[in-house]
């Protein structure tokens, strides 16, 4: 195995840690990536706990503490940003020495692509098909191909690997709109820690500073039926209800900053891995973003596969165990992320009181057991 190449399609956050996780152990990697460059573009993102100690284990926790901002405290609140509940990172920060950190996206996959090194992903390289013979026959758009023994699918919910090799898959629909932004803006102090999701009425937004002047947003509409190529909404309207701050943050954001995509996940499958490919992130288990939860579980996956070969287990072997390993918690997030992502989308203004009135009361314990099962590692 020293001598063979690992071939990894996709290099997103999931992509890039497996490779590193493979060639800290070792082992040999390519990674051919659709893009023409690394660069920082894209929207924000959290890193969790979980996914941080993973990038202690790799060595990389500081590099990435540094580039973001430490969230110790997730809140939840209503449109007047009046606090609903309220999760204290304290606890986990002592536990496992290292912090939650609100980034730009980019600047991680940068991080991660520098300790990988370039010369190890090939750009410019969109898989177009796969085909299993004695050995994977790659073929990309620009029509060059190349054969592997062994492929690792990081490509995504809409993943080539997983539509040509596995059984059929099912993307579904959240019937929610979301917007996504970074904006320059100076966020009043009380906020620097800390995210907050204010849950309106069929809507919310949240909000987290991942730089010194940089706010990252998104912000999110029931939409049955809806296509998002189709949305012209004017949000500072549709959230005009909402507190000043918000408002703020949506004015302070350039219009060519701003994303906006459905909402979707992938319906838990039967099979992540067969003989010699294996498939890691969004690729095997993709989520709704409402546990901020999507990169930090492809992250895991990583970890688990670094783990295995760590002990001494064959590659086929590592593909099988990490399945069993990994399959309870990724689709345990799936699930609660699509179930929370519909409470916190409500309409009904009895709903709202009532749901408003329980995540009030939710004893410590319990919101404890919540993380703990989400931070703690396989």
């Amino acid at each position: 195995m020293k001598d063979e190449i690992i071939n990894i399609i996709g290099a997103g956050i999931g992509g890039l840690t497996t490779a590193l996780t493979l060639k800290q152990n070792g082992l040999k990697v390519n990674i051919f990536e659709s893009s023409s460059e690394i660069k920082p573009v894209g929207a924000g993102i959290i890193i969790a706990n979980n996914a941080m100690q993973v990038f202690k284990k790799l060595g990389i926790h500081e590099k990435i503490e540094k580039a973001g901002n430490k969230i110790s405290y997730l809140k939840i609140t209503n449109q007047n940003l009046e606090n609903i509940s309220v999760v204290d990172l304290n606890y986990y920060e002592k536990k496992f020495g290292v912090h939650n950190i609100a980034i730009h996206r980019g600047e991680l996959q940068k991080i991660l692509a520098d300790e990988i090194g370039y010369e190890n992903i090939t750009l410019s390289k969109k898989l177009s098909k796969i085909e299993k013979n004695e050995l994977f026959k790659l073929t990309f758009e620009d029509n060059t191909t190349t054969e592997s023994k062994i492929v690792i699918g990081a490509d995504g919910i809409k993943s080539v690997v997983r539509k040509q090799l596995f059984e059929q898959s099912t993307i579904r629909k959240a019937n929610q709109i979301c917007w996504r932004g970074i904006c320059e803006f100076n966020l009043p102090k009380k906020y620097n820690n800390e995210l907050n999701e204010a849950w309106g009425k069929g809507k919310r937004f949240g909000f987290v500073k991942i730089s010194d002047k940089k706010v990252y947003w998104f912000a999110l509409k029931n939409a049955k039926g809806e296509n998002s190529e189709k949305v012209n909404e004017n949000l500072e309207e549709l959230f005009k209800e909402f507190h000043k701050d918000i408002l703020d943050i949506i004015i302070a954001t350039k219009k060519d900053e701003i994303m906006v995509s459905e909402i979707t996940d992938l319906k838990p499958i039967n099979k992540w891995q067969q003989e010699n490919v294996c498939l890691v992130g969004d690729s095997a288990h993709a989520t709704t973003p409402n546990l901020g939860q999507g990169a930090c579980q492809a992250i895991e996956d990583a970890y688990i596969l670094g783990k295995l070969l760590e002990n001494g287990v064959a590659i086929e072997s590592t593909f099988i165990e990490y399945e069993k390993l990994r399959r309870e918690k990724a689709n345990k997030i799936v699930k609660t992320s699509w179930q929370l992502g519909k409470i916190a989308q409500l309409e009904n203004n009895f709903g709202i009181c009532f749901r408003n009135l329980i995540l009030k009361n939710i004893p410590n314990s319990l919101n404890r057991k919540q993380m703990d099962m989400i931070f703690k590692l396989g």
